[in-house]
């Protein structure tokens, strides 16, 4: 695998756990635990906080990449 083959499957995997924290957060005030609940939530902060590390580091190669074409 090249690296933009690379950085396109990991970008599509980004985007997919993404989409899946996201779709946790409705389901957390069912739990009726505030202690629970808050516990959940920064973990759902911190899983989402590392997808976009990954997401930048994927674009800071990218502009690499492009500005060694010039």
């Amino acid at each position: 695998m090249d690296r933009s083959a690379a950085i396109q499957a990991l970008r599509e995997q980004c985007l997919k756990l993404a989409s899946g924290v996201t779709a946790m957060h409705p389901a957390v005030p069912g739990l009726a635990d505030k202690e629970t609940q808050d516990e959940i939530y920064k973990a759902l902060f911190a899983l989402t906080k590392e997808v976009e590390t990954v997401k930048k580091q994927l674009l800071k190669l990218e502009r690499k990449d492009s500005s060694t074409l010039l």
